[in-house]
């Protein structure tokens, strides 16, 4: 067994400069119905709340990294329509820096509508134009040299691929976001990137193997360069520690969940910017965790990403979690 460190060492951290973390792939103009139960079956249901709030994979985790204290840029890609003005606005007033994000003539930007339940699970329904992510701006080492860390998410592959690329060539930690994808959009990705952390879905997918830690253990001996956690919501996170050469698992925070909706992209944020930070693996699984367990408990998708003091005063509310070496 082998105990993460005390959240009170986690202090340590804010003393050093802001580390800058950039951020590839989804921005999308979410609509989020707020709802008693799921449908089942057709017919009208009427929701009690709503708002509409910019986000998607990677710039949720671009929230977070902001509200933690980094600096947190964005490449993706919107219309020239409002709805992409819309999506630069809010996400540029949420502290992202939206600069080297693309305006594509003649496409849609991207939106979805989600319902949201009293148990904080979510029905999606999302529209990404075909015509937005066509093109592909090249990325050089120089570009990314800048940056502490890039995390990367699947909704945009080829420009994904370029910036792993180029964040190995400068010497940069290169994390993927590892959610269920295109047939070979992962394969493609993963061999680039030097830190791959799949969703439960994402590596049954990819594995055949319902089990988080059998899928760890395949996941590693597929892509042996990188390191490899699979997240599994209230079943917490899995993965190899290197140093150990074992599966460790961390039990999630036990919350009341209202929206789970972004806890994913906030766990990846939080985790890309400990990795920039240069966190040991037990620290950086229990702040990405924690982070992600308090965003459930606000509705509103990444609106409930949780700022750095909060993470922790959570960890010291949490300082009895361990992580545990597992059975393959």
């Amino acid at each position: 067994m082998m105990s993460s460190e005390n959240p009170t060492h986690f202090s340590a951290s804010c003393s050093r400069p802001a580390r800058s973390v950039l951020c590839v792939g989804a921005a999308v103009l979410d609509t989020l119905f707020r709802v008693h139960s799921l449908p089942t079956g057709q017919g009208k249901i009427l929701p009690y709340d709503m708002l509409q709030v910019a986000e998607g994979m990677a710039s949720s985790a671009a929230f977070a990294i902001a509200r933690l204290g980094g600096n947190a840029s964005l490449w993706g890609a919107v219309g020239d329509d409002a709805t992409g003005e819309r999506i630069i606005a809010d996400l540029s007033n949420s502290g992202i820096d939206t600069s080297g994000m693309a305006h594509v003539a003649g496409a849609r930007s991207a939106v979805s509508t989600i319902l949201v339940d009293d148990q904080g699970e979510r029905l999606i329904v999302p529209f990404y134009d075909a015509g937005l992510h066509e093109m592909v701006k090249p990325v050089t080492k120089q570009d990314v040299s800048a940056f502490d860390a890039v995390l990367v998410d699947v909704r945009w592959p080829k420009l994904a691929l370029r910036t792993l690329l180029a964040a190995r060539e400068a010497g940069r930690p290169g994390v993927l976001d590892g959610d269920v994808a295109g047939d070979g959009v992962i394969e493609m990705l993963a061999p680039s990137a030097s830190h791959i952390v799949f969703s439960q879905p994402a590596a049954e997918r990819l594995t055949g193997a319902a089990e988080p830690p059998k899928a760890v253990g395949l996941l590693k001996r597929k892509f042996e360069h990188a390191f490899i956690s699979v997240t599994s919501g209230e079943d917490g996170s899995f993965w190899f520690d290197e140093r150990a050469g074992e599966i460790f698992h961390l039990a999630a925070p036990k919350v009341r969940a209202v929206d789970t909706l972004a806890a994913g992209d906030i766990f990846h944020g939080a985790f890309a910017l400990a990795v920039a930070e240069g966190m040991p693996i037990a620290e950086t699984m229990r702040l990405s965790s924690m982070a992600a367990a308090l965003k459930c408990q606000v509705f509103g998708g990444r609106i409930g990403a949780p700022t750095r003091a909060e993470v922790y005063d959570g960890l010291r509310g949490w300082d009895a979690a361990v992580a545990r070496t597992i059975d393959r």
